[in-house]
């Protein structure tokens, strides 16, 4: 239906005059009302080769084409300013921009439903229409009021994704909706999806605890540091032993100059302890036999080092203290030194430790010499070559140990200040040890060895299919900063680690989907985080090949890391109302615009601007509440503050 006919035409907009005939801001076409006359609403125009222009209203004004008529009067002509988006082409296309421009006196005409068809039908396979589903519902537009707003499911999850709005605006509604709309579809029912969320403020668990809605959904519910399962949670567990050198070293806050080689070694070493006090006959003889040549090298180094012989004594006393201290803390290891003669060697050589007038008369010197004779050289070599990888299982108690026992090296080479150097990493091990904030990284899961175990654990990938986990949702609302950085971005990282490995089509199989809740905490823009290589700038470089995919929710995209940002396609914008979170968005997006800066300003909660590779157009969507709904709802102060005084007890004398 004709709404009226352009008088002017310019690059960026075109002028409508409306047809006196059409009154209101409304028209009623085969029964179906459409709103022409609100800013953004669509309308059509056609150029000279049959394309046609979709336009959005950006302005509404009433031409006084009479000097004695008021401007208000409803018989007077008002004019449109219209804003080209895109083209539906002669074959039924749609696409953004316009290369023909209208003529000058071309009718405008009202963008229908079956328009809207044809500008949302990208990436629908038609031959697969009938055996897949291949959208789901967002919400109602808001440009062409009550159209539903459908979102290709390949378009929108085979590529990174944000959800972007300050607090309150809807993000976490979004996000449930539409994991949910995915879930309640029957028949071919999405038993195929996996989806871990990072639940930050503990909220998700409210919109999925009770889905009986999504019938094939099944949920795991986890939770750090808890020992058992309570309130509806099981333990979470993220074993320190799939930790790698630069987990470790964030973690520990290690620098790369002294620290991290230093942890390079304790951890080494940890392993050996480890192996000493689990191994048996020749596999154990020969560690032991390594920790027989430590300790004699340790002491032969403080030998060497031309100290008067009363300070070498006194220093190899507190070395053989300090060992002997060392393994007595794990009764495996104590078990296994004793049996295999190190208890005896160290006491023969703490006897030895004399001092008579000033000299031990070569006393350490000689025990040190049958001490080594005892020391097989070439097992000795085998162990040295001997290197964990970071997927080896080993206990954390022996952490402490490792590191004593290196430090003690340093100090009998005459590095007086390395315990000056690593100080803050040690208090930082120390935290790891005895905070119950890590206990979650100090246990494992039963039978869990490698990554591979560890992600079959956390999927119940072994299960029969009804029983495999689609979701895992991780409430880490308790945790501290550094705790909660270490782990989404381990979590994280043993993902991509995985995903890595696979070969071929196997690549494109069994899709992830890492939703991260309130990103900005620990995926930033600078260095002011633990890990200074953000795992998450890597999987958004390079997760996209192997199907490992991240949905982002952040309510300060200003400081969010640049590289993870640019990097996502599609984008549901809520409110946001900061300048500088603004400016932010608009400098990273090539191209967003003015008019989208005002809509997002403009949205109240539940409302956002939907854009990227998911539409084929910028859409203003009111986005369907979810339900359940998430548990992200403001505090109702007045019904708090407001309430009856409650009636005394009769047993209470007032006067």
């Amino acid at each position: 239906m004709k709404v009226g006919k352009i008088t002017s035409v310019n690059f960026n907009q075109f002028k409508v005059t409306v047809s006196t005939e059409v009154r209101g801001n409304s028209v009623n076409l085969a029964g179906v009302i459409y709103y022409f006359g609100n800013i953004g609403s669509y309308l059509k125009t056609t150029n000279s080769i049959g394309d046609k222009l979709i336009c959005e209203v950006v302005s509404i004004f009433d031409s006084d084409m009479k000097g004695d008529t008021a401007a208000y009067d409803v018989d007077s002509s008002r004019e449109l300013l219209l804003k080209p988006i895109g083209t539906i082409t002669r074959d039924d296309r749609f696409n953004l921009g316009v290369g023909i421009f209208p003529a000058i006196y071309s009718e405008v005409n009202i963008v229908t439903f079956e328009d809207m068809k044809l500008i949302l039908q990208t990436s629908r396979n038609n031959e697969l229409c009938d055996k897949i589903h291949q959208s789901f519902y967002l919400g109602e537009s808001k440009n062409l009021i009550n159209y539903p707003i459908d979102i290709s499911i390949n378009s929108f999850f085979n590529i990174h994704s944000a959800v972007l709005g300050n607090s309150g605006s809807g993000k976490s509604n979004t996000i449930t909706h539409i994991i949910q709309e995915i879930h309640k579809k029957k028949d071919n029912s999405a038993i195929g999806s996996r989806i871990l969320i990072f639940d930050v403020n503990g909220e998700y668990r409210n919109a999925f605890e009770q889905h009986e809605k999504c019938h094939n959904l099944s949920v795991r519910f986890l939770k750090p540091n808890i020992e058992a399962c309570e309130d509806g949670y099981e333990p979470f567990f993220l074993p320190h032993f799939l930790m790698n050198i630069d987990e470790w070293s964030a973690f520990l806050m290690a620098t790369d100059a002294t620290q991290r080689p230093f942890w390079d070694r304790v951890l080494q070493e940890s392993y050996k302890f480890y192996m000493i006090s689990t191994r048996a006959g020749d596999e154990r003889q020969k560690l032991i036999n390594y920790l027989r040549f430590k300790i004699c090298n340790l002491l032969q180094t403080l030998h060497s080092q031309g100290d008067s012989e009363t300070a070498i004594i006194t220093a190899a006393k507190s070395i053989i203290y300090g060992i002997v201290e060392l393994i007595k803390l794990d009764t495996g290891l104590a078990s296994a030194c004793r049996e295999e003669g190190i208890f005896k060697d160290l006491r023969e050589l703490l006897t030895s430790c004399t001092i008579s007038f000033g000299e031990n008369k070569d006393k350490l010197k000689n025990t040190l010499q049958t001490v080594r004779r005892k020391v097989n050289d070439d097992d000795v070599r085998l162990v040295m070559d001997y290197r964990a990888t970071t997927e080896e299982f080993f206990d954390y108690r022996f952490l402490k140990q490792a590191a004593n026992m290196a430090l003690l090296e340093e100090d009998a080479r005459g590095n007086g200040r390395i315990r000056e150097y690593t100080s803050t990493m040690m208090t930082r091990l120390d935290f790891f040890l005895d905070n119950d904030n890590c206990l979650f990284m100090r246990n494992s899961p039963p039978n869990v060895s490698k990554i591979e175990d560890y992600l079959d654990w956390l999927w119940s990938s072994k299960c029969a299919i009804p029983s495999q986990t689609n979701m895992v949702i991780i409430d880490t609302s308790e945790l501290s900063r550094d705790a909660l950085e270490t782990l989404t971005s381990v979590t994280s990282r043993l993902h991509f680690s995985f995903r890595k490995k696979l070969k071929g089509s196997e690549r494109r199989e069994k899709p992830i989907h890492l939703v991260l809740d309130e990103a900005h905490r620990y995926i930033k823009k600078d260095s002011k985080y633990l890990l200074r290589e953000n795992i998450f700038e890597q999987i958004a470089r390079e997760g996209r090949k192997y199907a490992l995919y991240l949905l982002i929710s952040s309510q300060r995209p200003s400081e969010l890391s640049g590289t993870v940002l640019s990097q996502c396609s599609n984008f549901i914008v809520h409110r946001i109302q900061n300048e500088v979170d603004m400016n932010y968005v608009y400098s990273i997006l090539p191209y967003f615009s003015d008019d989208f800066a005002n809509k997002i300003k403009q949205s109240v909660p539940g409302e956002a601007l939907v854009f990227g590779n998911c539409v084929a157009m910028p859409l203003h969507v009111r986005i369907k509440q979810a339900s359940p709904e998430p548990n992200s709802e403001n505090c109702k102060v007045h019904e708090e503050w407001f309430k009856t005084f409650p009636s005394l007890p009769p047993h209470i004398n007032t006067a």
